[in-house]
């Protein structure tokens, strides 16, 4: 294996990481936001409030695009392992 094949495979396992885990981080993003902007407006500085709401949002999120997600990672691993005899 050289090095190319080895920075290849690299950035493509940070490319998938980066695309699995971008709905879920910008959907605990903006919930976050909408929670920081709710307790700078009423005063409440609960550190449940914030938590309990990225929380389930992140489930949300899992639940709507876990579908679309493991289907990416199992066309990267597919892919990762039609060319691994290649590699070798």
């Amino acid at each position: 294996m050289t090095l190319d094949q080895v920075i290849s495979i690299g950035k493509e396992t940070i490319g998938t990481t980066l695309l699995v885990a971008a709905p879920s981080l910008v959907i605990s993003i903006v919930v976050g936001l909408l929670i920081s902007i709710f307790q700078a407006t009423t005063q409440i500085h609960d550190q449940t409030l914030s938590f309990v709401p990225k929380i389930l949002a992140v489930m949300l999120s899992m639940m709507v695009f876990g579908g679309w997600m493991l289907k990416v990672v199992i066309d990267f691993t597919q892919r990762l392992l039609e060319n691994l005899p290649g590699l070798i």
